[in-house]
């Protein structure tokens, strides 16, 4: 009897040193997110494109966790990026109303704690590459190194706030009138400006470059690392190096798609060259819908309605992919999830504490992604792109269903565009009863329930959830209102005549080599 306790003692012991022994040897996981630009539903292959060129997210999808039900918190860039990061509504952060132009004076206020600065506490290294779109500020005080990454290589905004260069070549000029009122698209590498205009025929190379540059140091310096790439791709005027220009039957959106494809296996390829793939949670997903507004230059979302700039399914329902080899089980879900969740998710699975002080309003997917259990999210709220507190909420969703309280169409879904619900002619209505949708059934939004009196109750509830969360927002200072041409990114300060003079650089720079 007492051999066999001590056996069993022993047997106890032996199982705990395994665990402990297995548990130390455990490095903190490495985190990269890869964020599209204006990639609607319907524009992957493996979401039903016929003419998409998607090889590598095709195998990252066969791979990994690929949603149905994933949702960006705006359908426009600036507050869709900050609620990412910050894993709270832009009306928290005050990333309203609209979009950051290069001359605003506002930008993600430093009180804002982003996941590369939950990060940093627990010894991380991070960096971006790409599209910043939160500010630049006086002295470039709102660029990404003031928010809690390293490094940064990039453009702080989108592409087409410029004067065009070339986006094809061998063309001479972009196939659009871009803004020719600012001065030409700044490259930054951290706080200084490394070329201006930039070269957009090198510049996803070059990109892609860097994040393979960064993911291979990181792993050679044994620190923990995270990597946030936001893709200029697919944002309209599309463009793509050389080897990308007619390659795809899609046309100029098509071969865009493929050159970004392209960069997603490469850096896929550097996780596991640099031995560190299976150690890695990455997500891909997009900002915001379609730019329906450019027709087929604009992206494609299926079978959902409207696009960019709406509350329609369209304007916010967006792809999105979940990989971690031997944690994430390869398959689909349907689970209701948002680009909110990333940063619990982020702290759950790496060890560091939430922001402390703040409202949260994502909720972590670790239990849906590595247990296949069922999400915790259960609604989600959908604000206009530029939002009023008299206003308020424009949509809750509810489990399956999604009652509209307003609508209102947008010109980034296209001013010809079939569906005059989509259309910028489209005013701002009220709707009472608001509109109800069953989206399991009718992803598209086409058949009203809201006049079946079975739905009275469900409408009641849904109501009390809109009362609860609009009673709890406390809504940020407004960081889009104010512009200064003195803000206005420009590597020759103080130059004349401006801002045609900000000229400066030249294609590959010295540690990016094309």
């Amino acid at each position: 009897m007492a051999a066999s306790c001590v056996f069993r003692l022993g047997l106890v012991c032996w199982v705990f040193s395994l665990i402990f022994c297995d548990s130390a040897k455990l490095s903190p996981p490495n985190v990269v997110i890869l964020f599209a630009d204006d990639l609607g539903f319907g524009d992957l292959e493996t979401y039903g494109h016929p003419t998409s060129m998607t090889p590598n997210l095709n195998q990252l999808s066969a791979s990994g966790l690929q949603f149905m039900q994933f949702y960006v918190a705006s359908a426009v860039c600036s507050p869709s990026r900050a609620a990412l990061l910050t894993g709270r509504y832009q009306t928290r952060s005050g990333i309203w109303p609209g979009v950051f132009i290069p001359d605003s004076t506002g930008g993600l206020q430093h009180n804002e704690v982003t996941i590369a600065e939950m990060l940093k506490a627990v010894n991380y290294q991070t960096a971006i590459v790409g599209k910043w779109h939160l500010g630049v500020g006086q002295g470039g005080k709102y660029l990404p190194t003031n928010q809690g990454f390293d490094e940064y290589y990039g453009i702080p905004y989108s592409h087409d706030m410029c004067p065009c260069q070339v986006c094809f070549y061998p063309d001479d000029h972009c196939f659009n009138d871009c803004d020719v009122q600012y001065s030409s698209c700044p490259l930054f590498h951290n706080g200084t400006i490394v070329e201006q205009p930039t070269d957009l025929l090198t510049l996803e190379q070059r990109y892609t470059a860097f994040a393979k540059s960064y993911i291979a140091r990181s792993a050679d310096g044994g620190k923990p690392f995270f990597l946030y790439y936001a893709y200029q791709h697919t944002h309209h005027p599309q463009f793509a190096s050389k080897a990308f220009r007619n390659t795809t039957a899609r046309g100029t959106f098509g071969d865009s798609l493929a050159e970004l494809d392209w960069s997603v296996g490469q850096v896929l390829q550097q996780l596991r060259d640099s031995g560190v793939a299976d150690n890695t949670f990455v997500f891909f997903t997009s900002d915001n819908g379609p730019s329906i507004l450019n027709q087929n230059r604009g992206g494609s979302a299926g079978l959902l309605k409207c696009g960019k700039g709406t509350t329609y399914e369209g304007g916010q329902r967006v792809p999105a992919l979940a990989y971690w080899p031997g944690k994430i089980s390869p398959g689909r879900t349907l689970s209701l999830a948002s680009s909110l969740d990333l940063l619990p998710t982020v702290a759950n699975i790496t060890g560091a504490p939430l922001p402390a002080g703040v409202t949260l309003d994502g909720v972590d997917m670790s239990e849906m992604l590595f247990h296949n259990k069922a999400s915790q999210r259960q609604t989600f709220i959908y604000y206009p792109v530029e939002p009023n507190p008299k206003v308020g909420i424009f949509a809750v969703r509810y489990k399956q269903y999604k009652a509209h309280y307003y609508t209102q169409g947008s010109k980034l879904s296209g001013s010809s565009n079939r569906d005059h619900d989509c259309r910028n002619s489209a005013p701002l209505t009220h709707h009472q009863p608001p509109l109800l949708f069953d989206l399991d059934q009718d992803p598209g939004e086409r058949y009203d329930l809201s006049v079946d009196k079975e739905y009275s109750a469900l409408l009641q509830e849904i109501a009390a959830i809109k009362e609860k969360f609009e009673a709890g927002m406390t809504w940020g200072k407004a960081q889009m209102n104010g512009t200064d041409t003195k803000v206005e990114p420009c590597c020759n300060p103080g130059c004349s005549p401006f801002p045609s003079c900000c000229k400066c650089g030249t294609s590959g720079v010295n540690f990016i080599q094309v």
